[in-house]
């Protein structure tokens, strides 16, 4: 599960980091509105816990621009706001959930996993076109025919099918799969880029790796 916190309290957003860690949770943190629907805007993440009251776009603003971008991510809300009114824009902004600061850890959990649940049929594996990729096992199924990914494989593979047709770059794939810290380049992503490629045509899949000029990857299905 990769959840994205968008929380400007920097101290506090790497409390719920370091929670969701222990709970074998990846996490990464945006810390003003639009940095954070920049980061959403990629599709990769599993959850968004959503502060409202932030610079440049509060939460509201962020929900309601992901919602009209049909982003349906499960969106936990923050705030020191308890009024009934406050909770109502919320959820009317396309929250799943409201809860008030401050709050217990183990009632963040909570809700954080009952959220998660809702994913349904994502826990166990990701699909497009007629491929999926089996996130227990690390292998890519498309039907009689399945092969076992690396584990770098797995991961950039796991970012393109939840960004689907969406753009991710080069830049995010890297700092996703090797980390920020890393001393990989950009050709190590185009290398596993070709791995998988070769690996797709050998299950025929109809999933084809589309690179675009300056915007990075992303996924098209043909029909066969």
């Amino acid at each position: 599960m990769k959840i994205l916190v968008i929380e400007d309290e920097k101290m506090l957003a790497a409390s719920i980091q370091d929670l969701l860690k222990e709970k074998g949770m990846e996490s990464d943190a945006a810390y003003d509105g639009e940095e954070g629907l920049l980061y959403a805007g990629t599709g990769v993440y599993d959850l968004i816990i959503l502060d409202v009251m932030m610079p440049r776009l509060n939460g509201y603003q962020v929900a309601r621009r992901l919602r009209q971008q049909k982003n349906g991510v499960p969106i936990l809300m923050l705030t020191a706001k308890s009024e009934l009114l406050d909770r109502v824009e919320g959820l009317d902004s396309g929250a799943d959930y409201y809860l008030t600061k401050p709050f217990d850890s183990r009632e963040l959990l909570a809700c954080v996993n009952a959220l998660l649940r809702r994913q349904g049929a994502e826990v166990d594996e990701l699909r497009f076109g007629n491929t999926a990729l089996d996130l227990s096992s690390g292998k890519l199924v498309c039907g009689e025919n399945e092969l076992r990914l690396s584990a770098k494989e797995f991961d950039v593979m796991r970012l393109l099918m939840q960004a689907k047709e969406n753009n991710l770059s080069k830049e995010l794939i890297l700092s996703r799969v090797w980390g920020f810290d890393s001393e990989a380049v950009e050709n190590h992503v185009e290398v596993y880029v070709g791995f998988l490629r070769k690996k797709l045509k050998s299950i025929r899949s109809n999933i084809s790796i589309v690179a675009m000029r300056k915007l990075g990857y992303h996924l098209e299905a043909e029909n066969l």
